[in-house]
């Protein structure tokens, strides 16, 4: 008795189902061992790019905590030069005032202390002057650095004001010097944080033409799959009926040959 095969077909039954089923084509590399490797390819590329992309977010809110500890010794300085220029007036003002004055300056000295020794990131001093030379950032899917130079020190000692008193002899710019310091640094911190802002949006184009790379290798063309099971199950339906047809045909072969 002569059997009856399905077409040969790429695409086995089970191997539809599981396409369908996964939304991936290339569900073994029996599917296609050079789209599966150039697809897995593209997975170390998408996955590598986006922990560059969260790395460099994680360096941003660095720039952007040290900004804002900046931002609030900058308005401790502003008030220390103000209450400076108060002091400054012999006129008016006496040395009982400029000690009182002078009271308030230290907290705001305090307070400037607090910032810089306090501000923190992942446990790491950022104001202080203890954070290095420079954070490494790998920046892109081939473990490329940047470096953020994030040696700010702003202390007392490293701003020039530890001892700023106005009860004695005392000169505005040192003040001013301050200030021009951390805005140098908030500035540096500024052009920063857009070197950055560059390189996240470099990043998410590339993961994203990756993923679009990728999909066109894996991703299941539902179309065609669905399409592809509906000629096995019509290939299936007509070698079991014929099956069934050259089996019947047999056995009456054989009842006639006995009569």
């Amino acid at each position: 008795m002569t059997s009856i095969s399905v077409i040969n077909s790429p695409y086995s039954y089970q191997s539809l189902y599981g396409q369908i089923a996964s939304g991936n084509k290339l569900t073994s590399a029996a599917n296609g061992a050079a789209e599966l490797a150039i697809a897995q390819k593209h997975e170390s590329q998408i996955r590598g790019t986006d922990a560059a992309t969260n790395n460099l977010k994680s360096g941003k809110d660095v720039l952007n905590i040290s900004d804002a500890a900046l931002s609030g010794i900058s308005d401790y300085l502003q008030r220390i030069r103000e209450l400076a220029v108060q002091a400054s007036n012999t006129a008016t003002v006496s040395d009982s005032d400029r000690k009182s004055i002078q009271k308030e300056i230290d907290q705001m000295k305090l307070g400037i202390q607090d910032i810089a020794s306090q501000t923190q990131y992942n446990t790491k001093n950022l104001l202080d002057g203890s954070f290095g030379n420079g954070l490494q950032i790998a920046s892109n899917a081939n473990g490329d650095s940047i470096t953020i130079n994030q040696s700010t020190n702003s202390t007392l000692d490293a701003l020039g004001i530890a001892d700023f008193d106005v009860t004695g002899k005392f000169d505005l710019k040192t003040i001013d010097k301050a200030l021009q310091k951390v805005n140098s640094n908030r500035s540096q911190g500024g052009a920063q944080s857009n070197r950055l802002d560059h390189a996240i949006r470099f990043n998410t184009y590339a993961s994203l033409q990756s993923v679009s790379a990728k999909s066109r290798l894996a991703d299941t063309d539902y179309p065609q799959a669905v399409s592809e099971m509906k000629k096995q199950q019509t290939l299936q339906t007509y070698a079991f009926m014929m099956q069934k047809r050259m089996m019947e045909d047999e056995a009456r072969r054989v009842q006639n040959f006995w009569l």
